[in-house]
């Protein structure tokens, strides 16, 4: 066989295709999501199956999360150990699960966003509810049963769950192309409303919320958006805006705290931190002046979030504050995804409570049927038992005349009497009349000599009596609709008597939160910029008692209003505009902040050619000067802007901003190009420009030259520079005219 015959030509983008629809499909189905009988993904699956088959119950010992682990990769979960301990502990975290399926024992992380303990050190068993809800029936046939990875063991397919998992608990996934995201819901609004659909199966998802009011997360807090929840529960898909619950306590001399007692559930984990960080950020940049201090005095009793505030504080504006500006009021985004019938599908709340029903029938039939094949077979036995002890006197002949075991059991079914030792013939008559079940014939060999006092032959009467009436009751349940959803009712009932708790989550609507941000009282500051690009902001006392120091140390020292803002212009011809108030005020010896963390100046592609304040700018007008010597004159007016960003000239190709200066008093500009010319003339030779326009060309430059620097003078006040060794007064250059070449200095 040749090379050729052993290549297979495909077309490439055939092959990707099918591998990538074949890793979707794996880990839609295989992984990210729940099927919706169960609520549980394969990996939940496997690990409370693997915890029922090593009788890790909820009454045994713990057992270590370890052993767990390693059990179940290694039979059923052939993925990474830590994907297994991860679901191993949300499921037992009451913080995330509205009902805890594992009962966890050490350290399994907190609300706060802390860990759990490593696997070899914590414990776990199965919640007594995963034993009796979830795990109770599998021994009864109810469900398929499927080979594991290797073909070594038998999993589940799905657990026969009692309950509509899939709401109670919520589901949270990411798939290839969709995702999941189920909330939770309070356990006995779902039983509630699972029976009312039993009972009329043309029930409403609007008749439906009379019994579940909306999504009851463990972390409590407030949905204000009860008008949309029908639409949500309709289609399956929408946003739930919850908030944290806040409650206001009296403080010492007159002052209020805000206390936070709950949390959005969007917030578990790190969002506790991050909260705090946008409170106290809200202060540091004087949004508000209203924080004294905050504290989180959250503990294992819950979640206690202080703010302390000032006497005068606005509370309603604090709270919507609050609400706006940091996630103490954020999104729940609803994609109701699960596995229908080996496909995803985004279903309404009537569709999920109509396949959990739909599981229970099937699964309930396959219960039944398998306890009354059992109870049949019993009663077979049972009848055989009765029946011998009729005439036990001609079985112990049959026994005691027979050679063999087989010999007499061919008698007791068949009536066979060839080679039986009779003590009469009348025995053998009514031997010969046997006709026992191969079952009863069994059951009567093995029968012990004890089972023929009276009360165990009583006993005996008494259990086939029960017997009787359980395949009564079987045949009943089978036979009947109405006596299977009884059943079904009942088993819900009694989860429902024994795992219920209150509501935790407030269904409301509440009007969008209004912030009203007040006016800073305007004043007078002092902005300074040193030549690193750290920016602060004083008070002019300060800067009046170190203004030595604040002019030779900082690049850029102006005065300016606390409610204006700060213009920056870039050698890309950008004009970027900060806030003054954005800007941390503070101590003369402070650092400042980085200006690329306040602007959205970025240092890595551009430099600062001019730094002024808005106001200044406003009152006067700007000179631009470019590498390709372009100058104009532009109303300052014109960068009083509302973005955070413009673009403050037009630039030709190539070109670059070499200099931004107000023009106030001077009167002559001199020009420096690379190659040492020098250019003096009027600035009133520069026309005014838009700040789109390109300019005018202020000097004639060789081929290989461009502008270096850009000088100003004011009549009659010496200005001198150093030029290579020497010291060059401008003033006395040559006054030229505009777009000239300008006169060669030597260095």
């Amino acid at each position: 066989m040749s090379m050729n015959d052993r290549i297979i030509k495909t077309e490439y983008s055939e092959v990707m295709q099918k591998s990538f629809i074949d890793y979707a499909m794996s880990v839609i189905i295989a992984r990210a999501l729940p099927d919706v009988r169960d609520g549980l993904k394969p990996v939940q699956r496997r690990t409370l199956y693997d915890m029922y088959e090593l009788g890790i119950r909820y009454d045994r010992p713990y057992r270590k999360s370890a052993r767990i682990v390693g059990d179940t990769m290694g039979k059923y979960h052939p993925h990474g150990d830590s994907s297994i301990y991860d679901a191993l502990v949300v499921m037992a975290q009451d913080f995330k699960k509205e009902v805890p399926l594992i009962d966890g024992h050490g350290n399994f992380g907190n609300i706060e966003g802390d860990g759990a303990a490593a696997m070899r050190y914590t414990e776990a068993r199965l919640a007594q509810i995963t034993q009796e809800a979830f795990l109770a029936d599998l021994d009864k046939d109810v469900v398929d049963f499927l080979p594991n990875f290797d073909e070594t063991e038998k999993e589940p397919s799905v657990l026969p769950v009692k309950i509509p998992n899939l709401l109670i608990n919520g589901s949270e996934g990411i798939a290839v192309g969709m995702a999941t995201s189920t909330p939770p819901h309070n356990l006995e609004e779902v039983i509630e409303a699972t029976k009312a659909y039993m009972l009329d199966e043309n029930i409403t998802t609007r008749e439906l919320m009379r019994h579940i009011k909306g999504p009851d997360f463990p972390t409590g807090g407030i949905v204000i958006n009860k008008h949309e929840l029908a639409d949500i529960y309709e289609t399956g898909t929408g946003k739930i805006k919850i908030r944290g619950k806040i409650e206001v306590e009296k403080a010492k001399g007159g002052k209020t705290n805000l206390v936070i007692t709950e949390i959005p559930y969007t917030m578990i984990g790190v969002g506790i931190g991050k909260f705090l960080m946008d409170v106290a950020a809200l202060a540091e940049t004087k949004k508000t002046q209203d924080i004294v201090d905050i504290t989180n005095q959250s503990s294992k009793e819950g979640i206690r979030i202080v703010i302390e505030l000032r006497k005068d504080t606005d509370i309603e504006n604090f709270k919507n504050m609050l609400y706006k500006k940091t996630r103490l009021e954020d999104t729940f985004g609803v994609n109701m995804l699960a596995i229908v019938d080996g496909r995803p599908e985004t279903m309404g709340l009537k569709q999920i409570i109509a396949q959990s029903v739909k599981f229970q029938y099937e699964v309930a039939t396959r219960k039944y049927k398998n306890l009354l094949a059992k109870e049949l077979e019993r009663k077979e036995v049972q009848e055989g038992l009765i029946k011998a002890c009729n005439v036990i006197d001609l079985i112990i002949e049959i026994l005691r005349g027979s050679k063999d075991r087989a010999m007499a059991k061919a008698c007791l079914i068949e009536g066979k009497v060839t080679g039986i030792k009779f003590k009469s013939k009348e025995s053998k008559i009514m031997a010969a009349q046997l006709n026992f079940t191969e079952k009863q014939a069994n059951a009567i060999l093995d029968m012990r000599l004890y089972k023929l006092i009276g009360l165990e032959i009583e006993a005996l009467i008494n259990e086939h009596e029960d017997t009787m009436a359980n395949i009564y009751r079987y045949e009943d349940i089978l036979a009947r609709r109405d006596s299977m959803a009884q059943v079904i009712i009942n088993e819900l009932d009694e989860i429902k008597e024994l795992y219920h708790r209150k509501r935790r989550t407030q269904i409301t609507t509440a009007s969008e939160a209004v912030y009203v941000e007040k006016k800073a009282e305007e004043m007078d500051i002092v902005f300074l910029m040193d030549r690193f690009g750290y920016v602060k902001t004083i008070d002019t006392a300060t800067y009046e008692r170190n203004k030595e120091a604040a002019d030779s140390e900082n690049q850029y020292v102006f005065l300016c209003k606390n409610t204006g803002k700060i213009c920056l212009f870039t050698n890309t011809g950008q004009l970027h505009t900060v806030k003054a108030i954005d800007i941390p005020m503070g101590k003369f010896r402070d650092k400042g902040v980085p200006i690329d963390n306040v602007s959205n100046y970025d240092s890595s592609r551009e430099n600062i050619i001019y730094v002024a304040s808005q106001s200044d700018l406003n009152l006067f007008r700007v000179i631009f000067a470019t590498k390709q010597a372009m100058l104009k004159v532009v109303d300052g007016g014109e960068f009083d802007v509302t973005k955070r960003t413009v673009a403050a000239t037009k630039l030709s190709d190539g070109d670059e901003v070499v200099s931004v200066a107000i023009y106030k008093e001077q009167r002559n500009i001199i020009l420096q190009s690379q190659e040492g010319y020098f250019l003096r003339f009027s600035i009133e030779e520069i026309p005014e420009k838009k700040k789109s326009a390109v300019g005018v060309r202020g000097m004639k430059l060789g081929a290989k030259d461009s502008l270096a620097a850009v000088y100003y003078t004011q009549n009659s006040v010496e200005q001198t520079i150093e030029y290579g060794d020497r010291q060059l007064e401008l003033n006395k250059l040559k006054l030229g005219k505009r777009d000239s070449k300008g006169v060669k200095v030597r260095t």
